[in-house]
């Protein structure tokens, strides 16, 4: 007798339907065989689906049972055919039917009870797109695939529940989670606010225009003058994730395995921040069996990399292809796999190895020679391809004290909260979003040489201080064209269509600061 159980694999972001067919021999020796390219968490599932259908109260069939998981010649990997193997052993024995166009998708415990499986959202949407209607899933990742509509999404706790529904003894109650049409209640949350940073209005002006444009950004100062701090308050000025943004970044979450049980569409933009001894594997991704890395988890959000040029060059280098087309591309000898990373690249480093050049105070200790091979860690390229570069001067404690004595007393000098900055660069974001509607593009710092000669118009008053900069600076072709971007970010936080004098000097202030030329 044959049964196929519809199911589903992963392959980096897409999914391909799996028929899983089990012929049940009446004749010859019992025993339990899985063909069809299986891994060695695919071949153990022999020994989890038979041991939970016995704690499940059912005799395993004395049979020979061979189970195809077709196309045979794509590797299968994971532990999610499990619920589909054990349904259609079970209805053979049972005698039920499974429905035509439903979905089986789940890891079994020894006693019966179904453990939360990555990519539960991966296969919500293979499921609607390849014409299913009912989709069975672990009761723990419901509520990653029910935000898709047209499907009806099943919450599974054990294998028992499964098999009273399909033989119509009890019925699973399926879940809805429309998806949301704004996800602006869910306001990020920081581990400092902007008013908490004493001083330093350049850097916090700086964070603001590449909050508002999604533009790159790299500061520089001592250590102490305040950087991290900086870097971790940005996601409180960050507007919150669109739905169509959100499901990107679920889906990423999802195939990575990185939504925990009982998790669901995230709401916040990502905010990672890896460790400067990170591999490139662990930055960019990678593996045996490709795995998204830090960029792509940061995708539609921040990649926060402190020390960076304490990160091995490689590492940084390997940062260039994804900075310049918000997507990185994994080969290996059996499989291509792409992901998306369009993120924000948020970076900071000290001026040389002891930190302290040109520190008001603290003497540097450094020869030139130590600091120049310091400074020529991060390649000219890499320098490229960072919008804003500012400088974060360390602050004087007499400073600090009066900063925080006029916040005290209310004199009208107490820094912007977090709040009144996001409100702002809210405003301009809804400006681009008005104006890229017709192309696939979301910011300032996504547009390419065709958006820039639709969407930026020059005066020739700006053009020429453009050029003039150019030549003095010697800035690349690719520093001239997101010297535009820049002043049009600024020009939306101000609230106005055409880019001013004023708005492109002000670019032109955060041209690089470290001089990586040989």
């Amino acid at each position: 007798m044959l049964i196929k159980v519809a199911s589903a694999l992963h392959i980096g972001l897409e999914t391909v339907g799996v028929d899983v067919e089990i012929n049940m021999a009446s004749r010859g020796l019992p025993g339990f065989e899985i063909v069809g390219l299986p891994s060695k968490a695919v071949d153990e599932s022999k020994e989890r689906v038979r041991t939970a259908i016995v704690n499940s109260q059912i005799e395993f069939p004395p049979r020979k049972i061979t189970v195809n998981l077709a196309p045979a010649d794509i590797p299968k990997e994971g532990s999610f055919y499990d619920l589909p193997i054990a349904v259609g052993i079970l209805s053979s024995v049972l005698d039920f039917r499974i429905p035509k166009k439903a979905l089986f998708f789940g890891e079994l415990s020894l006693d019966g009870s179904l453990r939360h499986t990555k990519g539960a959202l991966l296969l919500a949407l293979y499921a609607k797109e390849a014409g299913y209607t009912h989709l069975f899933v672990p009761k723990d990742s419901v509520n990653e695939a029910a935000v898709i509509p047209e499907i009806t999404v099943y919450p599974v706790a054990h294998l028992a529940e499964v098999v009273e529904h399909l033989a119509g003894r009890y019925a699973l109650q399926p879940v809805v989670m429309p998806l949301p049409s704004s996800l602006s209640e869910n306001l990020p949350s920081a581990e400092f606010d902007m008013a908490e940073i004493l001083g330093q209005e350049q850097a916090k002006r700086a964070m603001e225009i590449a909050a508002a444009g999604g533009h790159n950004i790299l500061m520089v100062g001592s250590p102490g003058a305040g950087k991290t701090m900086l870097a971790r308050a940005l996601p409180g000025i960050l507007p919150p994730l669109q739905t169509t943004e959100s499901l990107e970044v679920t889906k990423i979450y999802s195939a990575s395995g990185n939504i925990p049980a009982g998790g669901g569409l995230l709401a916040t933009r990502p905010f990672r921040a890896p460790h400067h001894s990170t591999s490139l594997v662990g930055l960019i991704g990678g593996g045996s069996k490709p795995q998204p890395g830090e960029i792509s988890l940061a995708h539609r959000g921040v990649l926060f990399l402190d020390e960076f040029n304490e990160f091995p060059r490689a590492v940084l280098e390997a940062l260039r292809q994804p900075l310049e087309d918000g997507t990185v591309t994994i080969a290996r000898s059996l499989r291509r796999v792409q992901y998306p990373a369009q993120f924000m690249l948020v970076a900071s480093a000290n001026p040389c190895p002891c930190g302290y050049l040109n520190h008001p105070k603290k003497p540097c200790i450094c020869s030139p020679r130590e600091v120049q091979k310091y400074q020529k860690r991060t390649s000219g390229p890499i320098l490229d391809r960072i919008d804003l570069h500012v400088e974060v001067p360390a602050v004087e404690v007499d400073d600090l004290a009066q900063h925080f004595s006029a916040g005290q007393e209310g004199a009208g000098l107490a820094p912007e909260t977090s709040q009144k900055i996001r409100e702002r660069i809210q405003q301009a974001r809804d400006i681009q979003q008005q104006r890229f509607s017709s192309d696939n593009i979301r910011v300032n710092a996504e547009m390419k040489n065709a958006h820039l000669k639709q969407h930026v118009k020059l005066t020739p008053a700006v053009e020429q201080i453009l050029r003039q900069a150019a030549n003095r600076f010697q800035l690349s072709a690719r520093s001239y064209f997101r010297m535009q971007k820049i002043a049009r970010t600024i020009a939306d936080l101000d609230g106005v269509s055409e880019i001013a004098v004023k708005h492109m000097a002000e670019a032109l202030q955060y041209r690089p600061k470290i001089n990586n030329e040989e």
